[in-house]
């Protein structure tokens, strides 16, 4: 779905001459038009606009980032957790391998207490997104750790067409209040715009989710994207109740309903402040961009996933703790040059990233009360980036841009103090380099040819860098070595692509990619210890299709089929597991600008194997949203969202692991369900003021 708004973005064009040397043409893209011939470095980059998502249903925040192509978000606990997020043949947990930017600030929460990578999108008001960039494969320099699969950056309005309030109700107690405007502080000076949401919802559990949310935001700023800058504060709380997904047997049993939980006191409770400021200046000699932002985060969470296996008197539910502060800053310079009478784009930046972590810790409880811990560590990580690229017209018809990306990581983990503790404290370092490669042929007959090649990686859990011995209590292997993961590990990919506007309003790519993730180690937080894995490839084929018939109407198609296999040979089989096969989306967006405007959006996501060896799989769900929107005025705004259309009975999602119920003597495998939100009416009300 290569989506834009109106923007303003470079491109290689010979013959664009400022003072006499070559540069890369200023080239207007309208929302609408939304080809990115002559812009994009590959097929599988995009941008959606904020009037694009205006006609989209929404059953939660994150589920903006369905907008990228073959992208699923889901939830397999409550709705004030971060999500789980699938994309190109990955089970991503809560964002392992895709990176996700707000406003220039990271998401993405590395030594997470509950998983690496950890990317909470909770506290998006989707009302103020102005646009999401959208990224596939690691093939661009600026991206860096958890960026294997992709990235999206995420931006807020500057300044907003009207001030309004906007009013929420639905079933399950979903009540939704935001409010948010603009002004400028002085005539043609710096614009303040402040947003406010307050919400609260029940959800269809059997016990009530009491899931509460404030959030707020301020920005200032000046200019525009590309010549100006902008400084945000935002404060976001929520605490809930959680209904984990639990085991089939449990419902067939009758011992459950459908949406019902065997831990009722099962939740958390989420905070995060920030301070971040981004400045760019672009003319005609180049373009420089800078950032800073500083973050607070804290959690807790009480999750149960085996109900009695661990412990049969006082059950299995953990906590886990994390408490940081995150200091951050970026900046690139980008200079427009002349190489033998061609045009070059030579970009060089560097990124720096300090999470100082006080507390992340591991705890077993029983109804929200420890009783015991399994680790408590203090943690200081500090990433140091650098990148560079040159984009060359290589000739009137082809483009190439050659990049190379250098990361120094340091992790200093100190324990708690007890044996185990000081044992698995320490430091360690790591490096990576990483090339990038790609190639534009075209466009002829308005079609280019995309081939990238590059190297990425994740970060693994500090802890699991200077782990020594197992510090589980609940494990036979208690106090036993443990071997050390590598911190930084490697991922490399190519891809093959086109992009082309065959028909007028019509716009096409297709890609086909692969992706190789080295044999890694992963630190397992909800036991506190390493486990290992296995190498992997994963490999397939992606069409997405843009298509607006007339002014205001848009039909977007997007198809992903891909497969996922372990690299080495293991009786337990070559299937990684939770990898969708395919993933599909249909969607139609109207919005003429009259009294009415909607959207109706079709989500496929695919059977998936849940063991290695492919003898347990998931169900396919096929889901449908409906938004119907009517302007009574030029004031007064109703829409009504009907989710799960037609109230499918499927999953959200599914494991298949080993658990013990209170009245079982013996672990039992089973698939462990989440189930989707039954059909829900949601009707709002928006008046602008």
């Amino acid at each position: 779905m290569n989506k834009l708004f109106c923007l303003i973005v470079w491109t290689v064009a010979p013959g664009a001459i400022a003072g006499g040397v070559p540069t890369l043409e200023t080239v207007e893209v309208q929302a609408g038009s939304a080809n990115l011939i002559g812009v994009a470095a590959s097929a599988t980059e995009g941008t959606v606009s904020g009037r694009q998502l205006a006609t989209r249903p929404l059953l939660r925040p994150a589920e903006v980032l369905e907008t990228v192509p073959g992208l699923v978000v889901s939830q397999h606990s409550g709705d004030g957790k971060a999500n789980q997020y699938y994309l190109r043949g990955f089970n991503l947990d809560h964002g392992t391998d895709f990176a996700t930017w707000l406003m220039g600030m990271p998401i993405n929460m590395p030594t997470h207490a509950h998983g690496q990578g950890y990317t909470d999108l909770n506290l998006l008001i989707p009302e103020l997104v102005a646009s999401v960039r959208y990224r596939k494969g690691p093939y661009h320099a600026a991206d860096g750790d958890f960026s294997a699969a992709g990235s999206a950056r995420l931006d807020y309005f500057r300044s907003l067409p009207a001030d309004f309030v906007q009013i929420e109700l639905g079933q399950h107690h979903y009540n939704r209040l935001v409010a948010a405007g603009s002004r400028p502080l002085t005539d043609g000076g710096p614009v303040l715009l402040g947003a406010i949401e307050a919400a609260y919802n029940n959800g269809p559990w059997a016990e009530r989710e009491n899931l509460s949310k404030l959030n707020g935001v301020l920005r200032l700023s000046s200019g525009s994207v590309d010549n100006g800058w902008a400084a945000t504060l935002m404060a976001f709380d929520s605490h809930w109740s959680a209904t984990d997904q639990v085991p089939r047997r449990a419902v067939a049993q009758g011992l459950i309903g459908r949406f019902g939980s065997l831990d009722p006191s099962s939740g958390g409770r989420t905070r995060r402040a920030s301070l971040s400021g981004e400045w760019a200046e672009s003319d005609a000699s180049g373009r420089s961009r800078a950032n800073a932002y500083l973050i607070d985060y804290g959690l807790d969470l009480f999750s149960n996933f085996t109900y009695a296996m661990d412990d049969p008197v006082r059950g299995d539910q953990f906590e886990q703790v994390d408490r940081r502060q995150i200091v951050g800053a970026g900046g690139s310079r980008t200079w427009f040059a002349d190489w033998a009478g061609r045009p070059v784009e030579l970009t060089l930046g560097s990124q720096l990233r300090h999470d100082h972590i006080g507390q992340v810790g591991l705890f077993l409880t029983e109804a929200r009360q420890r009783h015991a811990q399994v680790r408590s560590d203090k943690v200081d990580q500090t990433s140091v980036g650098v990148y560079g690229d040159a984009q060359i017209q290589v000739l009137k018809k082809l483009r190439a841009t050659l990049g190379l990306r250098a990361d120094q990581y340091r992790f200093q983990v100190t324990g708690d103090g007890t044996p185990i503790g000081a044992a698995n404290s320490g430091r360690a370092d790591a490096f990576l380099a990483a090339p990038k490669l790609g190639i534009v042929a075209g466009p002829w007959a308005q079609t280019e040819l995309y081939a990238n090649y590059g190297h990425g990686f994740h970060s693994n859990d500090a802890r699991g860098t200077t782990i020594r011995v197992n510090p589980d209590p609940r494990s036979a292997e208690f106090g036993d070595p443990v071997a050390r993961v590598r911190p930084l590990v490697r991922a490399r990919g190519g891809e093959l692509g086109l992009r082309s506007a065959p028909a007028a309003g019509w716009v096409t790519t297709l890609a086909l990619w692969r992706l190789d993730i080295a044999s890694e180690l992963l630190f397992v937080g909800d036991a506190g210890i390493t486990e290992p894995s296995r190498p992997s490839r994963r490999q397939g084929v992606e069409w997405t299709n843009l298509w607006t018939p007339l002014p205001g109407v848009s039909v977007d198609a997007d198809l992903a089929v891909s497969s996922a296999r372990f690299r080495d040979t293991d009786a337990a089989g070559a299937r990684v597991p939770g990898a969708a096969g395919v993933v599909a989306s249909v969607g139609v967006g109207v919005d003429p600008g009259e009294r009415w405007f909607g959207g109706l959006r079709l989500r496929h996501f695919g059977a998936r194997p849940l063991i290695e060896d492919n003898s347990v799989r998931s169900a396919s769900s096929t889901l449908t949203n409906l938004k119907v929107g009517f302007r009574l005025d030029r004031r007064i705004t109703l829409s009504l969202d009907v989710l799960n259309l037609f109230n499918r009975r499927v999953s959200d999602i599914d494991y298949y692991y080993e658990s013990q119920l209170k009245s079982e003597s013996l672990p039992v495998a089973d698939i462990h369900a989440h189930p989707s939100e039954p059909r829900s009416l949601r009707l709002g009300l928006r008046v602008a003021l």
